[in-house]
């Protein structure tokens, strides 16, 4: 079971996508796994065949515990092992065969979830979705998908769960409800509350609340601390922003986000200190550079998955990723490797109005790299005043990891990648 997160101690087991017997390689989805914030599809990072299942789906583990084996070329089948210890057979020469004794799985088993009616066979349902379903009720096998060949996603989901209230509405006698029906519990808060009376917040809701303030408090408890910020002309950015999506479509088109993204990569390439974790009283500077990306949930709450390697990637490419990395994340189909590896986190609250992000970092990460709203400001330059867009870049960084200095060379690094977009 890996560890999705800075505050994740168990995980529940939803499905395998393979069977013993099956051969596969580095990067192929093998199962997902349910944490508080999403459903995470567990990728393998070893080519080899799957020799064993040792958890059952629907099963709580601890962190840690084994879950399969695979069995690289190398390594001998758990049949030859008992066969060879059998028959006392010792293998002299480049071959021979160790017994390893696995350690005790430490297992919760939690209720299983009804099978629900429907349509034959299994029916093409992003994890969350499910969930949302068993949760009110929902037959899956009732529904059209909006997704690739008809999977379903949450938001079928919730349009199903609106429409059954309207149903039960009409039913009652009275008007059909003219806003979805909200996908919350029917518990109400005490009558002293100043809300008495509304809907309390999914449960969902609750639990991804509750990792980010394990999270958040942690890094506050662990972490020394210090911010830098700077104003950033965002001049030639935007122009030169303006005159690339002139030639796309707009389905094409490079978001903001996108220059900003791929200018802290190569920022990160001059000051890589910023580009790690803190593990075990120790720096560990990362060679690979993955950004994790601030992402909002319609249903609330936030998750960072990472963007692996934007530094080699073009403009087109990294915005094709940073839209993939969004759908995915809000259809609740992330995969391990975009939960584990991210090196350093950027977000962008520009889009809500706020002018500076003063962020708190994720743990083991070292840095955050905060974006406010680009304003028109005064700008003196040449000894002429005048007006420029401009964006206000805040740094927070890790003070055993760090110091002030270094994180004043990444943020006069990010400006002057700013300057020259072309070359981004």
């Amino acid at each position: 079971m890996p560890g999705l997160g800075a505050d994740m101690v168990t995980g529940a087991l939803v499905e395998w996508k393979v069977k013993p017997g099956d051969r596969v390689k580095r990067g192929d989805i093998i199962a997902v796994v349910d944490t508080d914030k999403a459903a995470i599809e567990i990728e393998v990072f070893e080519d080899g065949i799957v020799e064993d299942l040792r958890v059952q789906p629907g099963q709580t583990v601890p962190v840690g515990t084994v879950m399969a084996i695979i069995r690289t070329e190398a390594v001998p089948f758990a049949a030859e092992i008992a066969a060879a210890k059998e028959e006392k057979v010792l293998v002299e020469g480049t071959r021979k065969i160790m017994e390893i004794e696995a350690p005790p799985l430490a297992e919760v088993v939690i209720p299983s979830r009804q099978p629900l009616a429907g349509r034959a066979g299994r029916i093409k349902a992003s994890p969350y979705a499910r969930r949302l379903a068993a949760e009110h009720s929902i037959d899956l096998g009732a529904l059209r998908g909006t997704g690739p060949q008809g999977e379903i996603y949450a938001s079928d989901v919730e349009s199903a769960v609106s429409a059954a209230g309207q149903e039960s509405s009409k039913e009652a006698g009275g008007a059909p409800t003219e806003e979805p029906v909200p996908l919350v519990t029917k518990e109400k808060l005490p009558p002293t509350s100043p809300i008495a009376g509304k809907p309390a917040a999914t449960d969902y809701q609750a639990a991804i609340r509750r990792a980010i303030a394990a999270a958040m408090a942690r890094s506050n408890r662990e972490i020394p601390h210090y911010y830098l910020q700077t104003r950033i002309d965002m001049s030639r950015t935007l122009h030169w922003l303006e005159s690339e999506n002139l030639k796309r479509s707009i389905k094409e088109r490079i978001l903001l986000a996108v220059p900003l993204i791929k200018a802290v990569a190569l920022a990160l390439g001059e000051v890589p200190e910023l580009n790690g974790y803190w593990i075990d009283d120790r720096h560990q500077v990362q060679e690979s550079i993955n950004i994790g990306f601030a992402i909002s949930l319609r249903q609330g709450g936030l998750i960072t998955p990472a963007i692996l390697g934007p530094d080699l990637m073009s403009v087109d490419e990294l915005m094709e990723a940073l839209k993939d990395l969004i759908t995915r994340t809000r259809a609740g189909r992330l995969r391990s490797s975009e939960m584990t590896e991210a090196t350093i986190t950027v977000t962008s609250l520009g889009d809500f109005g706020v002018e500076t992000v003063y962020g708190v970092i994720y743990p083991p990460q070292v840095a955050l790299v905060g974006f406010g709203k680009v304003m028109e400001q005064p700008w003196a330059e040449n000894g002429l005043l005048g007006a420029r867009p401009v964006v206000t870049a805040t740094l927070a960084g890790d003070h055993r990891a760090t110091d002030g200095r270094r994180g004043a060379q990444f943020l006069d690094a990010l400006n002057r990648r700013l300057q020259e977009p072309s070359k981004l």
